[in-house]
């Protein structure tokens, strides 16, 4: 089965820390109401609430009503703070996913479950492998133009997807991307240099492959487009893809086996890992 929604995009603009759709908005608004009783119960005034859990009154104003969405550990923070026993805690996978939009809302769901996850770019470095510059080098390309606010709560959300590198068991991840992506300098050189480090940091990790597909490639199975590949501790697998405006998870056993085998392929044709973080190496030498 494939399921399609609208407007978007995983890596270069499309999750967020506001609510994405009327249910998201719904828990968003539940969720504040819920915060701000809790304040209210314990005699903060939102200064002091927002003091102890890190934030400015105007942001917990923005929590409470629903505007803003806060991330896990300040979910954690806030209940702590306010003797709320779990109760905000409860919130917290609910309030997670409505950050995103709905197309979105499953694949962030997949990540969390993933044993291995394999992906084949060719505009963008992976959202997973971006640093927080990159991440905003890319939302400031945005047309129309994201205000700052949006861009901050965008930049939090796609940073907390990172911590796919931080679970144990340790799931197999797999970046394939295009040599063009490494020498795209958005932002300017000095992000660009930080990504191509970064990428070298990520790519020593025992759990973690990075390899590149060079221009010099005469072939090239990857002439559809990039492509995400998720499979679950059940053996379930799914493919994700995007383009302009749209997006697709597909649930079909015989796509998802035959994108599995077009990423073996795809892989094949690339340098090896060891090559390409020499690759790497040499970009950033360049610089």
């Amino acid at each position: 089965m494939t399921e399609r929604t609208g407007s978007g995009g995983e890596d270069g603009n499309g999750d967020g820390r506001r609510p994405e759709d009327g249910a998201g908005k719904g828990v968003v608004a539940a969720f504040g109401q819920t915060m701000k009783t809790l304040r209210l119960r314990e005699g903060l005034d939102r200064g002091e609430f927002g003091s102890r859990i890190g934030y400015s009154a105007s942001t917990v104003a923005s929590f409470e009503q629903g505007r803003r969405i806060p991330s896990p550990g300040t979910i954690d923070r806030a209940d702590e703070v306010l003797g709320a026993g779990g109760l905000l805690r409860l919130w917290k996978e609910e309030v997670e996913r409505a950050q995103y939009p709905v197309f979105f809302q499953g694949m962030a769901t997949l990540e969390k479950e993933a044993v291995e996850l394999l992906s084949y770019d060719t505009l963008v470095v992976k959202g997973l492998l971006q640093t927080e510059e990159y991440m905003r080098a890319l939302l400031g390309m945005r047309r129309p133009v994201l205000d700052a606010e949006t861009i901050e709560q965008r930049v939090t959300a796609r940073l907390a997807r990172q911590d796919i590198f931080n679970r144990w068991p340790a799931p197999l991840l797999s970046f394939v991307m295009d040599e063009s992506v490494l020498r795209r300098p958005y932002g300017g050189e000095a992000v660009l240099r930080g990504q191509l480090e970064h990428l070298l940091l990520m790519g020593q990790k025992p759990n973690v492959v990075i390899q590149v597909m060079p221009l010099s490639c005469e072939e090239s199975a990857g002439v559809d487009g990039p492509f995400t590949i998720v499979t679950r501790k059940d053996g379930m697998r799914f493919v994700y893809a995007e383009a302009q405006g749209t997006s697709a998870l597909q649930t079909d056993p015989e796509q998802t086996t035959l994108a599995a085998a077009r990423y073996g392929i795809i892989r094949s044709q690339t340098l090896t890992s060891r090559e390409s973080l020499e690759f790497v190496e040499g970009l950033l030498g360049s610089l």
